[in-house]
């Protein structure tokens, strides 16, 4: 398919460019006429005595054209401009919350009224005045001073149509806050999860800690890292897939309880559940397993829940779905066997039947997969999707679990937990391996597998085997997708409308 556009197609964009450039331009006589008259117009500071959020709580229900003596000054941008006789009508907008200006041309100084004349849609405005409402009983200020605070050269898309194009909403997050108020909820009501996730940690005694974003092995999860080179150094670096091996060395050294909420990067494929560049809270403790953090899983996402939407009872893409704790708990091998029909699956059926499994429901597979593997992608295909309500996901095979401790009462699987919400992983988590010992024979499989075409398998990390040869307590560890949890907490299906800025393939010239 030919990348040019239609000729009618062509016609409307070369004729918008010219709408466009005709604008700016004039803003910009604007811009100079203010200058010549010596008006600056980008100061250097204003100091607003009241939000438009504290006059609106502060004034509401005034009676309909009421005049107060109360003068405030405030400040945000004109997002709609209309006149009536001698009457013009300023909206302002200030962290997603409007109050209007009754710009009355007799009460405005001259410097003032000279100014108004010079506003535009999309300008940042100071005003003091006094508070009141209108016939119509809108609050309003009336004000006797405007100060232009910073003028506005590209005009924001109209409010009728706004800003339709859902991949220039991502790329111009700056204008889909202005004119878009679901962004800004969805940005705010992430802002009180993360908040929540750390006093909740933080009241459990655990201490915020920041490890290194650039790893000179990528280690901590199975993933393709991004490679950068340290001039100085000499030296390849890669962005972390995982914070986790160093924040196991803090527990090594004798920290008891951190966790860290971190940037990570795998340099792998995008979808809606997937961007090169997220948010993880990870958190380790001394002394837990793993169905200690199961319930400081169920505590963390019952009080972002509370957070975010006052309830644990919520409603996601037209589904209710509950947080109430306590989760289900079930083991991946059960579900697996109730997917298949096979009630006779073990870890130890034959790597044929499981191989002949795959095939007769479609899953992709590969012969070089040991039978945990094998049992892993029936699981993923055929059951993840379908765990609605929350629900931990328990003892994953050892071949996909490199991390985490031998199960105490199976030697076939670890102790470990996936937790599903609403058909997406949102938690991983373990009874983390304090074996040095073991460690180094997990760390070389899953060498001998990259060896073997596995790019993604980890590789022998020296330094974490070292911390962990001074001796590790029992520790419980836990990975919990932040972006993901906003998506369930927000009622949103793709993770682009929870990161402010994701990642794009390059805009079209």
């Amino acid at each position: 398919m030919s990348d040019e556009l239609e000729p009618q197609d062509a016609a409307e964009a070369s004729n918008e460019a010219s709408k466009l450039a005709e604008i700016m331009a004039g803003r910009r006589e604007k811009v100079a006429a203010l200058r010549a008259a010596g008006v600056d117009p980008h100061p250097p500071r204003f100091r607003p005595t009241h939000t438009l959020m504290e006059v609106r709580d502060a004034h509401h229900g005034l009676e309909a054209q009421t005049e107060t003596d109360h003068v405030v000054t405030v400040a945000g941008r004109i997002v709609a401009r209309r006149e009536l006789g001698r009457l013009t009508f300023l909206v302002l907008r200030e962290d997603g919350v409007d109050l209007q200006l009754f710009c009355r041309g007799a009460g405005l100084d001259d410097a003032s009224r000279s100014l108004l004349e010079q506003l535009d849609v999309g300008d940042w405005v100071g005003a003091t005045g006094t508070v009141m409402t209108t016939k119509t009983g809108e609050l309003s200020v009336g004000p006797t001073e405007l100060t232009l605070l910073g003028k506005g050269l590209r005009p924001l898309p109209d409010k009728w149509h706004g800003l339709t194009d859902t991949e220039q909403r991502y790329r111009q997050r700056e204008v889909d806050l202005v004119v878009n108020a679901d962004a800004r909820r969805v940005f705010e009501i992430r802002s009180r999860i993360v908040s929540a996730l750390r006093r909740t940690l933080q009241s459990r005694g655990f201490i915020e800690v920041e490890t290194p974003m650039l790893h000179p092995i990528p280690g901590g999860a199975t993933a393709r890292p991004f490679v950068t080179h340290h001039n100085t150094l000499d030296m390849e670096l890669y962005l972390r897939i995982a914070p986790e091996l160093y924040l196991k060395r803090l527990i090594a050294g004798g920290m008891r309880r951190v966790f860290e909420i971190n940037r990570s990067f795998r340099n792998e494929g995008m979808s809606p559940r997937h961007n090169p560049e997220f948010t993880m809270l990870e958190s380790y403790s001394a002394y837990d397993d793993y169905t200690d953090v199961m319930e400081l899983t169920e505590a963390l996402l019952g009080d972002a829940a509370l957070a975010a939407t006052g309830s644990t009872e919520l409603e996601h893409q037209g589904r209710a779905v509950s947080l109430a704790a306590p989760f289900r708990r079930v083991t991946l091998l059960d579900l697996v066997r109730e997917a298949t029909g096979r009630s006779d699956l073990t870890y130890d059926t034959p790597h044929a039947d499981v191989m002949a499994l795959c095939d007769t429901h479609a899953v992709a597979h590969d012969a070089a997969w040991g039978v945990g593997k094998l049992i892993v992608a029936l699981y993923e295909d055929l059951v993840e999707s379908e765990l609605w309500e929350p629900t931990f996901v328990i003892d994953h095979p050892i071949e996909v679990s490199p991390l985490a401790r031998t199960h105490r009462d199976d030697p076939a699987v670890t102790e470990r937990f996936e937790l599903i919400v609403a058909g997406r992983e949102l938690a991983n988590a373990f009874s983390e391996l304090v074996d040095p010992d073991e460690q180094r024979r997990r760390f070389e499989a899953q060498a001998a597998a990259r060896h073997a075409g596995d790019d993604e398998a980890m590789r022998v990390d020296e330094a974490y085997l070292r911390a962990m040869e001074l001796g590790m307590p029992p520790t419980g560890g836990l990975g919990v997708g932040i972006d993901r949890l906003v998506m369930l907490l927000a009622d949103v299906a793709t993770i682009r409308d929870v990161i402010l800025f994701p990642t794009l393939r390059p805009d079209a010239p």
